[in-house]
């Protein structure tokens, strides 16, 4: 599970125990957590002590839970080590990339920080890797060495970048983004390897466009651009997923339900089933 708490869970006005309830709701055994303060205290820390969980503080304001033992991390701190109950090792990252400069506003001429307007593809490109792709060379140099030994791996994240899966010519034709965009951040995760739980489940962006961003405002409003940008990946193949789920305030944006939504970011879950341990 993906979950960007907003200064710690509590900014909206709710109680810590709404984002363990919104934890507990999706049935969640690993949850990769963002804005995870309010003020200097680390709120994920106390979700997982609430739950009985083991927690890990990455630093900047990001952490990892996991009902199962945390028993190493990468040296950079992107991803942990965890032991489920078989003795398997798996190993899971977690990111909460820069927010700004935000190409969807830029596109849309929506003011957000001192940034240009933007009108194409290559311009959006452009942005995007100014703004994250320092932190994804970072982040996939400690991934694909996880992956190159052969473990399983997830990545949760609140990437502050739509899906190049997600900013097609189909979505263009239904009206709800101005130009087909590849942005870079999750092609490169891709090509690491990894799947997009949410988009392998549901492949059709125009059917379940999975908006994560942003519960606070209406999708008509002028001033905002809703779209997913909240991610589970992992590198088991689309056949293992069972499920997967936005999370979040009401029916008609979500398929699992807590009010009052304690964030400004709906969450993701994706349930798989890990493959036999080879022998």
């Amino acid at each position: 599970m993906t979950l960007n708490l907003l200064h710690g869970g509590v900014r909206l006005g709710q109680p810590l125990s709404q984002s363990v309830k919104v934890i507990n709701e999706a049935k969640a055994d690993l949850v990769g957590v963002q804005e995870t303060h309010a003020g200097t205290v680390n709120n994920a820390a106390i979700i997982a002590e609430t739950l009985n969980w083991h927690h890990f503080d990455q630093g900047g304001r990001t952490s990892i839970i996991s009902r199962h033992p945390i028993v190493g991390h990468t040296s950079r701190k992107w991803g942990v080590h965890i032991k489920l109950p078989s003795g398997r090792i798996i190993h899971a990252y977690n990111a909460h990339l820069r927010p700004a400069p935000y190409q969807p506003y830029q596109l849309a001429s929506i003011p957000y920080g001192d940034y240009p307007f933007i009108k194409t593809e290559a311009e959006a490109v452009r942005w995007a890797k100014s703004a994250r792709g320092d932190q994804v060379e970072r982040l996939l140099s400690e991934l694909k060495t996880s992956l190159k030994a052969g473990h399983i791996c997830f990545l949760t994240g609140d990437l502050n970048e739509p899906s190049h899966q997600d900013w097609t010519a189909p979505v263009v034709t239904a009206g709800r983004i101005p130009i087909p965009v590849a942005y870079p951040t999750t092609r490169s995760i891709v090509a690491a390897g990894m799947l997009d739980g949410y988009r392998s489940a549901f492949p059709d962006p125009v059917k379940h466009p999975g908006w994560t961003w942003t519960p606070t405002t209406l999708p008509s409003d002028p001033k905002d651009r809703h779209d997913r940008i909240d991610y589970v990946f992992s590198n088991l193949p689309s056949k293992t997923i069972q499920q997967a789920a936005v999370v979040g305030e009401s029916k008609a944006r979500a398929k699992i339900v807590v009010k009052p939504w304690p964030t400004d970011h709906r969450a993701v879950v994706v349930e798989y089933r890990l493959p036999p341990k080879p022998e």
